[in-house]
């Protein structure tokens, strides 16, 4: 402190500057003589002056430190440190520092800082002469650049010797300290290079002053620019792992972007490159801190301020918007200097050199650096929004996810159920694919969406929902009241897909909007100034102009908005029904509906073409507009310059204002597009951020619900389960009440007084189809809304001991059998293997090559309903939770299976002592192991509860129940064996087939289906027109550029009077107007071809989808399948096009532009193709590797959302389990594996951005140079004009490089999409309809049946399934069909319809069916399969989805599938032809469905009926009401084909058939497979508890 008083001494530093300042007007005077500016050698006391400010700082540092300093020391010096050798030491103090490269690196800059001590002594040795004022005064300026450097040695030696805490410290020191210092000498020495009027301040030290900048600009620039960043781990678990390359890289590195270098070298020495070769993730990328970092800003439930979640983003990224907000300032500035350089270099060289101050080679040099600089600080601009984009996707993926885990399930239809058959909604599969996302297409989708305020699932349990089943009413019209419901109403699984994909690239789209509210005013603002400058007040007029003409682009793009909003309407309606349709593909193909649903589709796409078309008409409005507007205000600036103003037209003046204007046009056109993006960025916000406000949440997660907790008012024996005097519904605003045949059925199960389960013990629940069951349990596990009665109110289910669940719809992930098994759960082999005896599935097992090892498919397709019932059973009971909640696990198994699970399961010794609540139709079954009975009346109220006896004494329809189910009840023991069998061990059960990922370009075929389909039926005339063009249009661009010079040049040859300003005007806007006019022509033509060839390549995706086999839709996720008809075909609209759009068109404009060049300078011709080889070359292993992590980052981003539909199809059984968090680090997995190629997918456009633009620079530089230094130079190559086309063709050649190699990639990427979708056009086919494949016009008359030595497959190598059956069937017999699940009943009735490979014959009325068109064979054949699909809309849209039947006869096949048995005509809620079905059926029982499904099949009036366990999940006393109808209703040609799991139901039957391995072990009459001894019939019938009545059916 002492020491700085000194500097206000009349010989310290602060007079001697103060003295200089005062001498600055003598800095001019002495510059006109030559004689050393003063100001400029002052300049050297500024570096004593840094190190002194340095010093001081770091001494207050210090001594505020020094005890974190101290304990940091001590912590780093473990005890045995100085037991170690010296190199042992060396070593880790090298390490230290981040390795070897680092230290050296200070080492290096060590040295030279001590070099330049030394020279600093030899200048004041050698020192004979002095600049200005006195000896005393230079010695001492030269005296204090030695201190300087002396101090800067200190630090420098500092930053090499002591711990790095120490070290680090005084690095940034040193590197301010010598930047400075070089800064100093840079203004001295070398600024003064580039003027005709002043001289390097040091030249007279000679060689000593350029070793001198040398050394301190290695120490200054090149070490901190080179030297790598030290890997700090933010976690000390990570120091192990691999370190990205971005976290080491160095400054030079990292703005220019070598780092991405390693990725670019492997990607080109492999074929493509896995996911597994990309660069780790950096610590700032991984999920878990991401969320760690973000969620108490934007997750409603962790605290956060109750604010818009675009705070709470910008909250979290504010260091990257503040950086990206400077970086835009100085990105707009550097703008500027380009045309400001081309400005005065063309004026040098129009007045020859005169009263030139700076030397033409200062503004070459600007012509190079300032669109470089421009581009590096562009390209950490968008490194920096890249930080956003991906942060932000994983950020609100994963908040999504979690908070979607909260939300309560509601099983209510979709909008598209109600009324009109068109959707508006998004799609809703449960696979949950991107049906709306794509990088590139910026929708408008959701602008229409009114704010959420339920969400429903497809999948959530509501078998028991009350509702009943009415007649409908006539008439197919809406109302009004229903359809205003319904459009507050959404499908979960679909609004989820939506917000994390539509919705969350809406809002990284809108991550720009700093360019419209920094960039834009800020470059607007300078082009103003600038060509105010340069043109005067006519730029005035100019800008007036502009601004009169704004309105109307604005209004097109308005208009253009409106057609989106409406387009994307029926987007969403296509999708909708392209999603239905792939979700329900099976049962379309097996009722021979492809040809109807291909039609459908059509119809929808045609819907959606014509809005694309409208919005094609204005869009080439707008191109023409923004062309136009720009180009008019040049054209008015120029003519008030030369006409009014009678100034002259030079060619400095024209060329820099041209490129200026260029600039303004871009401006204009950045406002367009970034607008209506933001605008859509904030709509998409709204949505999520009402998602995360607004959605009803669960009771325990709802803080509105608080007055409701439950725990206060349980007894104190907390144990217990059970509800006492309240009220459940589905949601908190049902108010109980509804309409006939509304679209909200508010279903309220009521609790009067208080029901109680028996713990450790078995509990039932029974009662009607419909009763509200599965509701119970619900509200049991806190799914439901919890409405107290009174204050004595509650319910409760302990969870301390753990809840399994096993719903009645068998959940089960996209897994193998195992690990749907053990969910999460360790490996216990013991237990695992007592499970799978217990539960059935030793047999199954066996049956799959695979073993326990064999994946079960999407939805478990390679599992029957009985197996999937029995995994679901088995992960339950493996699990060590205490309560188990079953829900219907015995309604899709046969007798036996069923009777080994209740004797070996639920009365085994892994169940015993556990408590269990079983809702069952099976109380005969099951009975005999329950210890306690509730059931439950049609309303949905406890009639009774207590033991077997007390709930049939209270409840006849139970008892009589009872009595029929005892006629089913047999012994299982001969068909199961009895002993633990060993598990077969897997040997890959792989069936989801890996998505394959395409290596190397984009095919040629691909690309070709593309372009030909662009051409329809004349693809050479169409791209002879669409080329010729755009030729045309660019030689008049080119020579329009070219007049403007010719006529700048006039007014160097004539005076200024003599120019004919008016007629250059005129043939200028003439050579604009013809380019106008043929660009519109040539974007017409093309994009009406990009139409059609949409049109083309959707209907023939569809067609192949349709008309593939059964066994490649098993093996093919039905998420690929929507991706490819959603996403990709979204890509086909809007990408693809509009990439080869600027890759054809900028292709002719570089060529022209070049063409140009060389005319003028054919010198060029070499230098020309080098740019354009080494752009090429650098494109094309950009291309490469771009390409496999493209690839990669589009196939881990299906995951994700495949995640998400699993985890929301099974959320009740996840919340049971209490699996969540088990399924958010998954999900925070899954977001890692995105992330990973995301951030290499992004970095890699940075490499190739700036590599391209310097290319391009150092091409226009290279022209500059010689069109200024070459031989001749300005006689050589003509006039100034000249000169300012030449460059202006040559910045034009090359700036469009970059953009033609960025726009030639995304092209390829986005063909991405035609490769997948041409994947899919040629998958396996089905045989096609033929014209002899077509039936008698009488077929079939009857419903016989023979088949003939039969044996099928699923697949060509696959085992056969079946085995040379042999059977006849007359028409108008009922035959039963019964096995054991596995024994081949399902796959008979495939093989009947020819939907899995079959050898043999199969005649049908006489006419074998290999000779049918399948179409033909389906639509006169009606199957019912186990699982009944039905489709998002209403009773009557599933009845009749063609409107072919009135309401008269859908009533009657309502009636005949015994739909009013379950109901009464004043049910509150029944179900009418106008209610609405939610996807799926989501919001009916699995009984309901089947009823359904089978009115649907009668609606047919089919020869041949075929029921594949269609009752299996109705209750005793319905399927006897549908069993009767179906006795009488059919005609008596019509032949019955039931395969069932209750022989009541078949053995009235003319014959059953018993099947076993895929063989018929028994067929006949039921009456004579009684009489045979030993026969597999008779056993089970003798063993049955009533096999007199079961006889008596026979007679």
């Amino acid at each position: 402190m002492r020491g700085i008083p000194s500097l206000l001494t009349q010989d310290g530093w602060f007079p001697l500057l103060y003295q200089s300042s005062q001498r600055v007007t003598q800095v001019y005077s002495a510059s006109q003589k030559h004689d050393p500016p003063v100001l400029r050698s002052d300049t050297l006391a500024i570096p004593a002056i840094l190190s002194a400010s340095s010093a001081f700082s770091l001494l207050v540092y210090f001594l505020l430190t020094r005890k974190i300093i101290e304990d940091g020391q001590e912590h780093e010096q473990p005890p045995e440190e100085a037991s170690r050798g010296f190199s042992i030491k060396l070593c880790r103090h090298v390490n230290r520092f981040g390795g070897p490269s680092i230290f050296i690196w200070r080492i290096l800059r060590l040295l030279a800082v001590l070099d330049l001590v030394g020279l600093a002594v030899a200048t004041l040795v050698l020192a004979e002469d002095v600049a200005y004022d006195s000896t005393h005064h230079a010695l001492f300026l030269n005296w204090s650049v030695l201190g300087a450097y002396s101090y800067a040695s200190i630090l420098a030696l500092i930053a090499v010797s002591t711990p790095p805490r120490i070290a680090n410290v005084a690095n940034a020191h040193l590197i301010w300290v010598l930047l400075g210092t070089w800064v100093v000498y840079g203004y001295r020495d070398i600024y003064p290079l580039g003027t005709f009027t002043l001289e390097p301040l040091d030249l007279h030290e000679g060689w000593l002053m350029w070793t001198k900048f040398g050394i301190l600009t290695f120490a200054a620039i090149i070490v901190p620019s080179f030297v790598p960043t030290q890997y700090i781990p933010l976690h000390p678990k990570n120091s192990e792992t691999a370190v990205n390359p971005e976290q080491t890289a160095s400054w030079f590195s990292f703005v220019f972007f070598f780092f991405v270098g390693d990725l670019i070298s492997k990607a080109s020495r492999v074929p493509h490159l896995p996911a597994e070769e990309l660069p780790p993730l950096t610590d700032h990328d991984l999920a878990p801190r991401l969320v760690k970092q973000s969620f108490p800003y934007l997750d409603p439930l962790s605290g956060t301020v109750k604010r818009h979640m675009f705070f709470g983003l910008m909250k979290i990224f504010r260091r990257e918007y503040i950086i990206m907000c400077f970086l835009l300032t100085l990105k707009s500035l550097s703008n500027f200097l380009s045309p400001i350089a081309i400005n005065r270099l063309l004026t040098y060289l129009g007045e020859g050199g005169k009263d030139a101050i700076v030397r033409p080679w200062v503004w070459v040099f600007l012509l190079f650096s300032a669109p470089l600089v421009g581009s590096a600080l562009f390209q950490c601009y968008f490194f920096q929004t890249s930080l956003f984009l991906i942060r932000t996707q994983g950020i609100v993926t994963q908040l999504v996810f979690e908070h979607a885990l909260r939300v309560r399930m509601k099983s209510d239809p979709s909008e598209s159920s109600s009324g009109s058959r068109p959707s508006t909604k998004p799609p809703t599969p449960d696979t949950a694919s991107v049906a709306e996302s794509s990088t590139v297409e910026h929708s408008a989708e959701g602008t229409n969406e009114t704010p959420i305020s339920t969400l429903i699932v497809e999948s959530a349990p509501s078998s028991s929902d009350g509702d009943t089943v009415g007649k409908g009413k006539k008439g197919k019209g809406k109302d009004t009241e229903e359809e205003s419901k319904t459009e507050k109403e959404s499908n979960l699984v679909g609004k989820i897909t939506n917000l994390v994909s539509t919705d969350l690239n809406n809002i990284v789209d809108g991550r720009d909007f700093p360019m419209l509210f920094i960039s834009l005013p800020l470059q607007v603002t300078l082009c103003i100034v600038f060509l105010y400058k340069i043109l005067g007040w006519s730029a005035i007029v100019g800008m007036v102009t502009m601004v009169a003409l704004y309105p109307l682009p604005g209004w097109i793009a308005s208009k253009m908005q409106d057609v989106q909003k409406e387009k994307m309407k029926v987007t969403d309606a296509r999708v909708q029904v392209v999603t239905e349709v792939m979700n329900v593909i099976r049962m379309i193909k097996v009722f021979g509906w492809e040809k109807h649903m291909d039609e459908k589709i059509a119809v929808k796409r045609e819907e959606e073409l014509a809005y694309q078309r409208k919005n094609i008409i204005l869009e080439i409005i707008s191109n023409v507009l923004n062309f136009s507007i720009p180009v008019i205000t040049m054209i008015v600036s120029f003519a008030c310059y030369t006409v009014v103003m009678k100034e002259e037209m030079t060619a400095a003046k024209v060329f820099s204002a041209m490129s200026v204007f260029d600039m303004l046009r871009n401006q204009i056109w950045m406002s367009f597009y970034h607008v209506p993006m933001i605008i859509q960025a904030k709509v998409s916000l709204d949505r999520v951020n009402d998602f995360l406000r607004k959605t009803e949440l669960l009771d325990v997660f709802d803080p509105t619900q608080a007055e409701n907790t439950i725990a206060s008012n349980v007894p104190s024996n907390s144990s217990l389960i059970g509800i006492r005097n309240a009220s459940f519904t589905w949601s908190s605003e049902s108010t109980g009440a509804t309409t006939p045949g509304s679209l909200r059925r508010n279903f309220v199960l009521r609790i009067q007084e208080e029901v109680t389960f028996e713990q450790n013990k078995i509990n039932l629940i029974v009662g009607p189809t419909g009763c509200g069951k599965t509701s119970l349990l619900m509200a049991l596990l806190g799914e439901m809304h919890y409405v107290p009665s009174g204050p004595d109110s509650w319910f409760n289910l302990p969870r301390e001991d753990g809840v399994a669940y096993a719903a009645q719809e068998s959940w089960v992930q996209n897994e193998t059998i195992r690990e749907n098994i053990l969910f999460g759960s360790e490996f216990d082999e013991v237990r695992y293997r007592k499970v799978i005896h217990q539960c059935g599935l030793s047999k199954d097992l066996t049956l799959f090559e695979g073993g326990d090892q064999t994946e079960v498919g999407e939805k478990g397709l390679t599992l029957s309903g009985g197996q999937k019932a029995r995994v679901t059973l088995a992960r339950a009971v493996y699990s060590q939770a205490q309560i188990l909640i079953l829900d219907d696990i015995l309604a899709a198994l046969d007798v036996h299976t069923a009777k080994w699970i209740v004797e070996k399961c639920l009365q085994g010794d892994l169940v015993r002592g556990r408590t269990v609540l079983l809702v069952t139709h099976n109380v005969a079954l099951a009975g005999p192991a329950a210890d306690f009975v509730v059931s439950l009346g049609q309303d949905g109220r406890i009639l009774s509860q207590g033991t077997l006896s007390e709930a049939l004494k209270s409840n006849k329809a139970l008892l009589k129940e009872i009595k029929v189910e005892e006629a089913e009840v047999v012994k299982a023991d001969e068909t199961i064996d009895d002993v633990l069998p060993e598990i077969p061990e897997g040997k890959g059960g792989k069936l989801i087939v890996k998505e394959e990922i395409a290596e190397g370009h984009v095919s040629w075929s691909a690309i070709q289906m593309y372009i030909v389909g662009m051409g329809g039926s004349f693809p050479v005339l169409f791209w002879i027109i669409v080329l010729g063009c755009w030729s045309l249009e660019e030689f008049t661009l080119v020579v329009q550029t070219w007049f403007l010079g010719y006529w700048s040049s006039q007014y160097e040859i004539l005076l200024p009077w003599q120019v004919d300003s008016v007629r250059y005007l005129l043939g200028y806007s003439g050579l604009l107007l013809f380019a106008t006019f043929v660009s519109a022509i040539a974007t017409s033509v093309y994009m009406f071809g990009g139409l059609r060839a949409s049109r083309i390549i959707h209907r023939r995706l569809i067609s192949s989808v349709l008309g593939t086999t059964l066994r490649w839709l098993d093996s093919t996720p039905v998420a690929r399948v929507i991706a490819r008809c959603t996403q990709d075909m979204q890509s086909v609209d809007s990408a693809i096009p509009d990439y080869l759009n600027p890759v054809i068109g900028m292709g002719i404009s570089m060529f022209a532009k070049f063409v140009a060049v060389v005319a003028f300078s054919p010198v060029f011709l070499l230098p020309g193709v080098a740019a354009f080889v080494v752009g090429a070359w650098l494109g094309q292993i950009y291309i490469k590797a771009q390409l496999s992590v493209k690839r990669e980052m589009s196939n881990a981003r299906s995951p994700v959302l495949s995640h998400f539909g699993a985890a929301i199809a099974g959320i009740v059984s996840i919340r049971a389990y209490s699996a969540q968090d088990s399924f958010r680090q998954e999900s925070l997995r899954r977001i890692d594996k995105v992330t990973r190629p995301s951030r290499a997918f992004y970095n890699l456009n940075r490499w190739i951005s700036i590599r391209i633009d310097a290319v391009g620079t150092i091409f226009s530089s290279a022209l500059a140079i010689y069109l200024v230094y070459g031989t001749g130079a300005i006689n050589k190559h003509g006039s100034a004009a000249n000169i300012g086309f030449s460059l202006n063709m040559a910045v034009g050649f090359s700036s469009m490089i970059l953009w033609w190699v960025r726009c030639l990639n995304e092209f390829e990427v986005s063909g991405n999409s035609l490769e997948r979708i041409q994947e899919y056009a040629n998958v396996e086919q089905e045989p096609k309809p033929t014209p002899e494949g077509v039936p008698p016009a009488y077929w079939p008359a009857s419903g016989e049946l023979i088949v003939e030595n039969l044996t099928a497959k699923y697949s060509a190598d696959g085992p056969e399934v079946l085995h040379g059956i042999n059977f006849h069937i007359r028409s108008g017999e009922r035959v039963g069909v019964v096995g054991r699940t596995g024994s081949g009943k399902s796959s008979l009735t495939l093989a009947l319809l020819r939907c899995i490979l079959t050898e043999g014959a199969v005649l049908y009325d006489g006419i074998p069916t290999s000779d049918i068109n399948l179409d033909a064979l389906r639509k006169n054949v009606t199957i019912i399969p186990q699982v009944p699909e039905l489709l998002s809309d209403t009773l009557r849209g599933n009845l009749d989805p063609f409107d072919q039947y009135d309401d008269a006869t859908l009533n009657d096949a309502l009636r005949a599938a015994g739909l009013f048995s379950v109901q009464r005509e004043d049910d509150e809620g029944r179900i009418t032809l106008e209610t609405a079905i939610s996807s799926g059926g989501g919001n009916l029982s699995i009984g309901q469905r089947q009823i359904l499904a089978l009115a649907r099949a009668i609606l047919r009036r089919s020869k041949l009926l075929i029921l594949d366990e269609a009752t299996s999940a109705i209750d005793y006393e319905t399927d006897a009401v549908i069993q009767n109808s179906l006795r009488t209703n059919l005609g008596p040609d019509v032949t019955l084909f039931t395969i069932a799991h209750r022989l009541q139901t078949i053995m009235d039957a003319d014959k059953i058939m018993v099947l076993d391995a895929g063989n018929v072990v028994e067929f006949g009459k039921p009456s004579e497979l009684l009489q045979i001894e030993g026969g597999k019939l008779k056993a089970l019938v003798d063993e049955s508890g009533d096999k007199d009545t079961l006889y008596e059916m026979t007679q």
